[in-house]
């Protein structure tokens, strides 16, 4: 991976390039949920005309269905998905965690039951690894120790020393396999834990930071019900203690407005499943807020969901479509509704980008929030 700093403008925003071996990535950048290998309801031709350079696929869904060892035989995710850039894969330590009525960690690993079948299985820092191997992501996750909040400082502090120690048995790992022929093309990223403890936060960074091998690192464990001033508080202390010369990603997050006030906060890089989950429920994302469309308001309605946008959807489609569509339970509905929120979200990165490399991040932010009458 290459990595350059090309900007910074008001507090800590950024605007950085990212190369790895199938795309080249202008940050900040959204990365689209892939979890199946897939972004529901699109393919590899919508993303890409969609300018999508990295979407997001998870080791714990593929590798339970349909295994990692069948993605590999098709030529990894790329080949398997037809998708030619970047994909990153997250560890499965939070589907292990979040999915399961059973999962239980201990000081090498979680041990989980499958939400397909219930079968039993057990995730280490080194199985992750493999069954990423076999995806062949350019961005490989590590596996960590994801705890539920609130908790006690006991389960907390376990937490990061079990990341901590995992972590270094990952990238060790990764070294090993390396030095083998394995993975040569394969970046790797730690996460930091520590909830909304500031302490805990500038413990876990320091000790994962410390292991300058990683390629990048990951923020995780929030936006998982917390008010949003303390996320962004969180994120804001975290990255004082995150090396300048390397990707910073804030997991699972999150709303136009989170990714606005955490690209100020110094992150490069989001994803989240709100773009695609709430066009599926009707809740369309737009430069002066969001649209319900399944509102009575919009059956005769004329005009795109944003006349700002430069979508597929808005260029050749009406409300009154859309809304009809959804009310009709048409699955074309699905595919529109998804490619607009996504789109959304690539060209408000785009914006932030251009933003940042002019220096006038106030203003951006400024009008951002006017048009939503904030």
């Amino acid at each position: 991976m290459e990595f350059k700093i090309d900007a910074t403008s008001h507090h800590k925003a950024r605007a950085c390039t990212i190369k790895t071996a199938h795309s080249e990535i202008k940050t900040p950048v959204f990365m689209p949920v892939g979890t199946q290998a897939t972004v529901k309801a699109l393919d590899a031709n919508d993303l890409l005309s969609m300018g999508a350079k990295i979407i997001l696929g998870n080791t714990y869904h593929l590798y339970l269905r349909p295994g990692s060892k069948l993605v590999k035989k098709f030529g990894g995710l790329h080949g398997f998905s037809k998708f030619p850039n970047s994909f990153l894969t997250d560890s499965g330590g939070f589907q292990a965690f979040s999915l399961s009525d059973n999962s239980k960690p201990d000081e090498n690993g979680i041990m989980f039951k499958s939400h397909i079948d219930g079968s039993k299985h057990y995730f280490t820092p080194q199985s992750v690894l493999d069954t990423q191997y076999d995806l062949g992501s350019d961005i490989m996750m590590i596996l960590d120790d994801l705890v539920a909040l609130p908790n006690t400082k006991e389960r907390i502090r376990k937490s990061i020393e079990r990341t901590t120690k995992w972590a270094q048995e990952a990238i060790t790992y990764h070294k090993e396999q390396q030095a083998k022929g394995i993975g040569i093309d394969q970046n790797i990223f730690a996460i930091i834990q520590g909830g909304t403890d500031k302490e805990f936060r500038k413990m876990s960074a320091e000790q994962l930071c410390a292991l300058t091998d990683f390629d990048g690192f990951a923020i995780g464990g929030l936006s998982v019900g917390e008010p949003n001033q303390d996320m962004y508080d969180t994120v804001e202390w975290t990255t004082d203690f995150m090396p300048l010369d390397k990707p910073r990603y804030l997991m699972g997050v999150g709303t136009p407005e989170d990714l606005i006030e955490n690209i100020e906060r110094g992150v490069d890089m989001f994803d989240c499943v709100m773009p695609t989950r709430n066009a599926r429920n009707g809740t369309l994302f737009t430069s002066i807020g969001r649209v319900n469309i399944k509102k009575a308001m919009y059956k005769e309605d004329a005009s795109p969901v944003d006349e700002e946008c430069d979508c597929y959807t808005c260029q050749n489609f009406t409300k009154a479509y859309l809304n009809h569509l959804f009310k009709a339970n048409e699955i074309t509905y699905f595919r529109l509704a998804s490619m607009h929120n996504i789109r959304y979200y690539l060209n408000l990165m785009t914006k932030a980008r251009k933003a940042i490399l002019a220096d006038n991040w106030i203003e951006f932010k400024k009008e951002f929030y006017a048009k939503r009458g904030k």
